[in-house]
């Protein structure tokens, strides 16, 4: 009986500790991100080693796009035109990235965001865990990577 209070304490603590996101910090959504790891509804968890595709975020205020970008071994990306529109959305309940395509419309909650990681959570409850990434040159031309 007292584990089971102390877990429901425990519980309610970290559920009432949940981050504020403020207007500011979604500039730090922009720039090249991996997924690092997805957390499902159960707790199982799916870590992901190295990726070859990120997901470069590029927004001004509450509005911007997400591309699909993949790493090159000179320190360049490749892209095609394809992306997604990012609206950013403050609520009393929390913060949303609504994303909006030719073919569908989705939306994630930003659980937090830091200047080197990021989590959104779909409506699977499905937790993305992202970490910020950038060129990598593994030719090692002697160019400098942008």
């Amino acid at each position: 009986m007292k584990n089971a209070f102390m877990f429901l304490v425990l519980s309610l603590l970290l559920v009432s500790c949940k981050e504020e996101i403020k207007p500011a910090d979604i500039a730090k959504l922009n720039g090249y991100w991996e997924i690092e790891k997805v957390v499902f509804d159960k707790g199982e968890e799916k870590v992901y080693g190295m990726n070859e595709n990120f997901d470069f975020f590029k927004i001004k205020g509450t509005k911007g796009t997400r591309t699909k970008v993949m790493a090159q071994l000179d320190g360049t990306f490749l892209t095609t035109d394809t992306f997604e529109n990012v609206s950013v959305r403050f609520t009393d309940k929390g913060t949303f990235l609504d994303y909006n395509t030719d073919y569908a419309k989705w939306t994630e909650e930003l659980i937090s965001i830091s200047d080197e990681e990021f989590v959104v959570k779909n409506d699977q409850n499905k937790e993305y865990h992202y970490k910020k990434t950038g060129p990598i040159n593994i030719l090692n031309d002697g160019k400098k990577t942008k």
